[in-house]
């Protein structure tokens, strides 16, 4: 039996057309150029969300891999170390030495790096797009996570924020009141380098109800006269072990109740790097913080 073919109807055609047009309005918006702004005024504008992508940052490499997306990462400075899952790229070196020979060898979509960076020029030179984030407090790195979620078409950003804010609020319920509104110094390196309270370590001490004796009006991360800390008497004193020897020998600071009573928080190398790095990880430095701090005040009630 021969099969015979209706012909489509006015209104079937009208149907099939709609149909075609909502298909291809969607590739459409699918395909539309990414743009975002970072931090140095400059337009980041991408077809298609990066799939090579270096890091010369630490605290934007943790970020990149909080958002789900290590597997782009091709490279990274010198210092980034976490996930481990990274050990293995091509370390492409730090603030001052970064190998751009090499970097420009991994033929990337995307390098990610600090606002500020006078690589940000020289790899533009070479058609290389760059986005370079400053991120010193907390909202810092909640508008790079935003500014990163649309750079790789994610929608993790809020999640991460979310979590680092759960972290901080439990690490606060956990110090008793007794230990709360101590003062305290947050040294950064041995120049002497200090956290003000407007840098992300500063708003971490001040959400767990500490006083810190480093003002806001001399900026995020101050270099500091030594005599200024004597003067100011802290309580407790929160520093890295590898520093920590050298306290006793600065003029006068053995007068410091942080020190004469023994009231001196000890990071490893490791848990430096989670206290000093301004990313997905700020949670965790704030239980690291409420965790020594408990230690230390209750030692003194013994």
């Amino acid at each position: 039996m021969k099969k015979i073919t209706q012909p489509l109807t006015q209104a079937q055609y009208v149907w099939v057309g709609v149909v075609l047009f909502l298909l291809f309005f969607s590739l459409g918006l699918l395909a539309s150029p990414i743009t975002v702004a970072d931090d140095g005024g400059d337009t980041l504008t991408l077809n298609n969300p990066p799939q090579r992508v270096i890091s010369l940052l630490p605290s934007l490499t943790e970020s990149v891999c909080a958002l789900g997306k290590c597997n782009t990462l091709v490279g990274t400075d010198r210092y980034s170390n976490w996930p481990k899952s990274i050990d293995s790229l091509p370390k492409l070196g730090a603030i001052g030495d970064f190998n751009i020979e090499r970097i420009v060898q991994l033929k990337p979509d995307l390098v990610l790096l600090e606002k500020a960076s006078p690589l940000i020029p020289r790899l533009k030179s070479l058609g290389i797009a760059t986005l370079g984030l400053d991120i010193k407090s907390m909202e810092d790195e909640h508008r790079a996570l935003q500014k990163l979620d649309l750079v790789f078409a994610t929608t993790q950003g809020q999640r991460v924020w979310d979590q680092i804010q759960m972290q901080i609020v439990r690490s606060a319920k956990q110090l008793p009141a007794s230990p709360k509104n101590i003062s305290v110094y947050f040294e950064v390196n041995p120049a002497p380098y200090a956290a003000g309270r407007s840098s992300f370590i500063g708003e971490i001490l001040n959400r767990l109800g500490l006083m810190n004796i480093i003002p806001a009006s001399l900026g995020p991360f101050p270099k500091i006269n030594p005599e200024f800390v004597v003067k100011a008497r802290p309580q407790v004193i929160l520093i890295s072990e590898t520093q920590v020897s050298q306290l006793k020998k600065r003029p006068g600071w053995s007068t410091i109740p942080a020190i004469s009573q023994n009231k001196i928080c000890t990071f490893t190398p490791e848990e430096n790097d989670i206290l000093v790095r301004p990313g997905p990880r700020m949670g965790e430095a704030a239980f690291i913080i409420s965790e020594c701090i408990q230690k230390k005040m209750s030692s003194s009630q013994q």
